[in-house]
């Protein structure tokens, strides 16, 4: 049972696999196309990839660790509100934002329209949106709350009892910000932006809607423009090495973030107060907590729901209600299957590793499947279609081809090594709260391990499972990039075909669907503020 365990999960690892065997077989074309993307491409999409991550990273650290530091440290007007709030635009994925910006700040739309007629000035206001800074600001405002989570969980553990200790020996309001709570808040800092650049370096959406020659879109011209497999590989690789190095420091800055918390620093913190703000520092908070809300959320909303109503009731044609309840059910279709797959798996393998504790060859399992959700999905669909090609060149008669990209079959593949890792993260959660001297217990009275499992473990992580599958769930409603390439004929996703209306300037018909992503994307998003309000 463990080896068949052992050889699904890494049956999972085979699109990395796929994208590292891929430079054991490099002949003389393929090092003249290496050498070519050197001398052309590659330092573009490697400049403008740096450029983009490290403004990124700047912009979520301040953001995210400002944000997190008003909640966590200081009261004032709305605060309770603003607290669960600022999580709001983890449910905008940021292509469905750019779609919104693209059309509220361009030349011809309703603001630069309006402020013309009113100031008498002429031609465009402000340079298109749709270029890297306008890429930075809105993976800035979508991302965010990455950082703002993890820091506002370090800090409010211990930071408001160093914070009011401080102030008892002395120091003033800015040294204790600058030296109990920025040392504090460090390693979440690093997580956050670390899990934020993955999120950026993965995206294709943004980058290929607003024209940047980043790493992800040069994978895709590789590959469906150019059609050198060789390229894409390539190209992956260098993405592939990027992501993992940003896996290690967020790993490494867990590892020291779990390290600083403690029990009883969460329970004291519940007794602290953090320092009442008054007036214009008051107002700087409130101001400081409300623009992320405003324009990470609430207006990119209001623009679609425009553009939904303009669409619907001056449209040539209308809302395509009839295609949208089609690419619906496809997506829902796709994002069931896969939660429960994803669950199962990660249900078998938290269980399997409970019961035979310090296997190495299933503790080396597990953590592939952990890592499948670093691997961005641009990476997963040219390490799947890599090792597809060279099985259909030497074995052709096996039909491979046909089942994985003529069918779900490939796609579901995709979704499974891209996000079976949630699902294991969210069991394993629940796990550690399950004491092994409940399982001792059982085993004592004669359980069998698969009654161990049904009737003591099943209904103790019902919770967890439920959570895990929302969260597979709503990143498959969400995922564009191995979408794109993997989709069999007519099965498009409401992620594809809001990509594709927005790419083809039918922005009035993109609202539907993509508002459509942002309600599912909702639904965890409240359940993780519920969940904090109740902790």
């Amino acid at each position: 049972m463990l080896r068949l365990i052992t050889i699904v999960c890494l049956m999972l690892a085979v699109p990395v696999l796929g994208i590292l065997g891929s430079w054991f077989g490099l002949d003389e074309q393929a090092w003249g196309v290496l050498r070519h993307q050197f001398a052309t491409v590659l330092p573009e999409y490697a400049a403008s990839s740096l450029i983009l991550s490290f403004s990124v990273a700047i912009g979520v650290a301040l953001l995210g660790g400002a944000t997190a530091a008003a909640i966590s440290l200081f009261d004032f007007p709305g605060r309770g509100w603003f607290e669960w709030a600022l999580l709001l635009p983890m449910a905008m994925p940021a292509y469905v934002a750019a779609y919104a910006y693209t059309d509220a700040l361009q030349y011809s739309g309703a603001l630069q329209t309006w402020l013309r007629a009113v100031t008498g000035a002429q031609g465009a206001l402000w340079s298109d949106v749709r270029s890297l800074p306008g890429a930075v600001l809105l993976f800035v405002l979508c991302l965010y709350p990455y950082v703002y989570l993890l820091t506002r969980t370090a800090l409010q553990e211990r930071g408001v009892t160093l914070m009011e200790t401080a102030r008892i020996l002395g120091a003033g309001t800015w040294r204790r910000v600058r030296e109990v709570a920025l040392p504090l808040a460090r390693p979440a800092l690093a997580a956050g932006v670390a899990l934020a650049l993955m999120e950026t370096l993965a995206d294709y959406g943004v980058g290929a809607y607003f024209g940047l020659n980043t790493l992800t879109t040069g994978i895709y011209k590789a590959w469906l423009v150019m059609n050198d497999r060789m390229a894409a590989a390539q190209l992956a690789s260098f993405l592939l090495i990027a992501v993992a190095a940003l896996l290690w420091v967020e790993r490494r800055a867990q590892a020291r973030l779990r390290f600083a918390s403690s029990r009883s620093g969460a329970q004291h913190a519940a007794e602290a107060r953090p320092l009442r703000l008054y007036g214009w520092s008051a107002a700087g908070a409130v101001l400081l907590c409300g623009l992320p809300v405003l324009l990470g959320f609430a207006l990119p909303v209001l623009a679609l729901l425009k553009l939904m109503y303009l669409e619907a009731n001056y449209g040539e044609f209308g809302l395509p209600l009839a295609r949208f309840v089609q690419w619906a059910w496809t997506s829902l279709q796709l994002a069931g299957i896969s939660a429960l797959l994803a669950v199962a798996l990660a249900l078998v393998l938290a269980y399997a590793a409970r019961i035979a504790a310090g296997g190495r060859l299933l503790g080396a399992a597990t953590r592939i499947v952990s890592l499948g959700y670093a691997v961005p999905g641009a990476v997963i669909a040219v390490g799947i279609l890599l090792p597809l090609g060279w099985l259909q060149e030497h074995a052709p008669n096996l039909g491979l081809t046909a089942i994985v990209t003529g069918t779900s079959t490939g796609l579901i593949y995709a979704y499974l090594v891209r996000f079976s890792g949630v699902a294991l993260h969210s069991v394993e959660a629940g796990y550690a709260r399950i004491s092994p001297t409940v399982d001792e217990t059982a085993r004592l009275l004669g359980a069998s391990r698969r009654r161990l499992f049904m009737s003591l473990h099943a209904p103790l992580l019902a919770r967890s499972a439920l959570a895990a599958a929302l969260l597979v769930f709503v990143d498959v409603m969400k995922e564009l990039p191995a979408t794109l390439v993997l989709r069999p004929f007519n099965s498009d996703t409401l992620a594809v075909v809001a990509y594709q209306l927005a790419r083809d300037e039918r922005l009035g018909e993109a609202a539907l669907p993509s508002l459509a992503i942002v309600l599912v994307g909702l639904v965890p998003v409240l359940m993780l503020s519920r969940a904090m309000r109740q902790r």
